[in-house]
């Protein structure tokens, strides 16, 4: 049986095996982001997150490396699913920016789980006071500019190295990213994903605009 992704790709339905490791992940991350959020990052043990799971900590790393990357982990799979709507959309002839774009925002649309959006914002809560989630994010960024670079060169004719053009398209859609996540948990009340899609192009238009922006000497 198949089911279709919010790409539109028909995707099989997942196995009682995957399901149950789904769900496992789910427990971990819901469960890791209250005890973080409640008790503060370095107040809880990996012992007490798997105890509180009733997992072991071999199930745990199985998932994850470390309380660090359970932390983060709705905002790393809002960046897994980027790569991967990078690696199997139709390819087309434009500006690779453009390409970038679209498939960052394909991304934001597949974040379908009810409750990722809370979870979301909680991490970045996190990261904002806990320095080893914060330098985890920054290293999870520079591992996904390096995929995202592979993807590319193996999809498109595009110039390597010393060519700096294909890492700075990137480096650029990451960085209006963050500045729309930035304005999207600033929003007043509880933002919902409609507002993190409608953010995200907004800071997209703000990135070109930028590139043409005059800085003119200020009158005295």
């Amino acid at each position: 049986m198949s089911t279709t992704a919010p790409s539109g790709r028909p995707q099989e339905r997942p196995t009682l095996r995957e399901r149950k490791k789904q769900r496992t992940r789910h427990a971990l991350i819901g469960t890791a982001l209250d005890l973080f959020t409640e008790r503060g990052f370095d107040n809880v043990t990996l012992d007490e997150l798997c105890e509180a799971v009733e997992v072991s900590k071999r199930t745990f790393f199985r998932t994850f490396t470390g309380k660090e990357e359970v932390a983060m982990a709705p905002y790393e799979d809002l960046w897994l699913a980027f790569l991967d709507d990078l690696a199997t959309s139709e390819p087309r002839d434009r500006p690779l920016v453009r390409t970038l774009q679209d498939s960052l925002l394909s991304a934001v649309a597949a974040m379908t789980d009810d409750d990722w959006v809370r979870r979301v914002l909680l991490c970045r809560q996190l990261a904002a006071r806990t320095p080893s989630i914060e330098s985890h994010c920054l290293y999870f960024c520079d591992r996904t500019v390096r995929a995202a670079l592979e993807v590319l060169h193996r999809r498109f004719d595009l110039p390597g190295p010393p060519d700096l053009r294909p890492h700075l398209a990137l480096d650029m859609v990451v960085a209006a990213s963050h500045r729309a996540m930035d304005t999207w948990a600033a929003r007043p009340g509880t933002p919902g994903l409609a507002d993190l899609a409608a953010d995200t192009r907004g800071a997209f238009e703000a990135l070109h605009g930028g590139l043409a922006l005059t800085a003119a000497p200020r009158s005295t």
